[in-house]
């Protein structure tokens, strides 16, 4: 990444200026707020050492590209985090935050294991070569089927309500063998906002009702606590007091019934070094990191669980189901410049060939937006829109930005987390996705659509299976027009 220079002799004869187009701006009274107008000034004109032109004129635009370094660099930082601070710890790559096949391998080839919430995910995770015993298998939406084939392959069930609970008795009672569970628990940490509708309540006794139940059961082994509480949780606190809550249910559970408790699964919520509409602070400033996140989760496992080795017990495994604070930062989504506009108020506005089809995640961010080139100019408040016929479509609100130029690349990050999973087609096809590995080889890791891609599922009823009628319609244009110059 280039800093903005504007003596840089990459664009300018030295000795003379560049010439600038001119342009007639509104001054506007007041700041966008407190902090004023940011101006997002470096460049950048490579990925990972790939020139980004390069990439353009293979794959086209617009095109996300995703790092294998830093994505691995990623979770070798987390585990160093966390390892070294607990002595028994376990990931589970998050799917629904991107599965990606490619992206899926790199976590697993690291050691991850796979933690899922759909027949669908499931099924992912397995294709790639995922044991059973190394799937998370959460969600309130868990198929009867679908729990039937975890049952077989001995997934780790994290069991969401009462009908999941007596569908796994019914199943393991029809196949005669013992199944170990998790309970998903639901609580109040005072720092978020409780997730109540996943799993059992704690405080209203609902979980301990659950665990008593599963007690009871003849094929059913409680083993495991599982729990979410949030997403883009920026307060490390949350989880010191998640831990403390789920510490006290486990020894409850273990004091009034036999199950003995082998893991602590505290789920995800991490936060990215992405910007959230209506922040306005730098994110390194509100951002904890990974070692900040770590410190408050083992340094209280460490001080609750000391007593359970005095008494023989090993301390539960600690499983960790993160995900974008892993991804987030590792791909990027390069988008070309198709139309320059003046709206009514004055504002500038640029229109790119990306839009939130693609980029869901600008619906409640403020992605970083990085030129491929050194922009001359004055910069001025612009919004950026995508290329959809909705008025929805609107990649960054306001953005100080220099004139650019159609053709112009524009880079939209971060951008790996949740982007590949929740993006749609809608209108536009969805772009190549490619991957630059740690030798800087660029392989396509999922390709673009086409028109024969998106209507393979699609059936035409036999009478409505003939082409286009053939001749020539009546046209209520053709022929002269009153007035018509000949």
């Amino acid at each position: 990444m280039k800093e903005l220079n504007h003596d840089s002799k990459d664009t300018q004869t030295e000795g003379t200026k560049p010439w600038i187009k001119p342009a007639i701006v509104t001054v506007r009274g007041g700041l966008l707020n407190k902090f004023g107008g940011k101006l997002e000034a470096a460049w950048m004109d490579t990925i990972d050492n790939v020139p980004i032109a390069t990439l353009l004129e293979q794959y086209g635009a617009p095109l996300f590209v995703v790092s294998e370094q830093r994505l691995r660099g990623n979770i070798q930082r987390i585990k160093r985090a966390f390892c070294t601070r607990y002595p028994s710890v376990v990931f589970g790559w998050s799917y629904k935050t991107n599965y990606l096949g490619a992206v899926s391998n790199i976590f697993h080839q690291e050691g991850s294991w796979a933690e899922v919430v759909s027949e669908f995910e499931y099924q992912k995770a397995r294709s790639l070569g995922v044991p059973g015993p190394n799937i998370l298998f959460n969600g309130p939406g868990k198929k009867p089927e679908t729990l039937r084939q975890a049952v077989r392959e001995g997934a780790r069930i994290h069991i969401d309500h009462l009908d999941e609970l007596y569908t796994l008795e019914t199943i393991t009672e029809e196949l005669d063998t013992q199944l170990d569970v998790a309970l998903r628990l639901n609580f109040d940490t005072g720092f978020t906002e409780p997730w109540s509708r996943f799993g059992f309540n704690v405080e209203s006794g609902q979980a301990m009702d659950a665990a008593w139940r599963i007690a009871a059961s003849e094929y059913l082994n409680l083993t495991g606590l599982h729990s979410h509480i949030g997403t883009f949780v920026t307060e490390p606190r949350a989880y010191t007091q998640q831990v403390r809550i789920m510490c006290n249910f486990m020894n409850e559970v273990e004091s009034r019934t036999d199950c003995r408790i082998d893991y602590l699964d505290i789920g995800g919520g991490f936060a990215s070094m992405n910007s959230l509409q209506g922040i306005y602070l730098p994110m390194e400033q509100v951002i904890p990191s990974i070692e900040q996140y770590a410190e408050a989760i083992c340094d209280v496992l460490l001080e609750l669980t000391h007593e359970r080795e005095a008494r023989g017990l090993k301390r539960p495994t600690l499983i960790l189901e993160t995900g974008r604070a892993l991804v987030d930062d590792a791909e990027y989504l390069i988008s070309t410049v198709i139309a320059n506009k003046r709206l009514p108020d004055g504002k500038r506005a640029v229109v790119v060939d990306a839009g939130v089809s693609q980029l869901f995640t600008a619906f409640w961010y403020n992605h970083r937006v990085t030129p491929t080139r050194l922009l001359q100019g004055r910069p001025e408040e612009t919004v950026i829109y995508g290329p959809l016929c909705m008025n929805i479509d609107v990649m960054r609100n306001n953005i100080m930005l220099p004139p650019v130029n159609v053709g112009d690349a524009l880079v939209f990050s971060p951008v790996g987390a949740y982007n590949n999973t929740q993006w749609m087609q809608f209108i536009e096809y969805r772009p190549n996705v490619v991957l630059i590995d740690e030798a800087q080889n660029v392989s396509v890791i999922r390709q673009a659509e086409n028109l024969e891609v998106v209507t393979s599922q699609e059936c035409l009823p036999t009478h409505l299976a003939e082409p286009y009628p053939q001749g020539t319609p009546e046209n209520p244009f053709s022929g002269d027009r009153s007035g018509r110059k000949p």
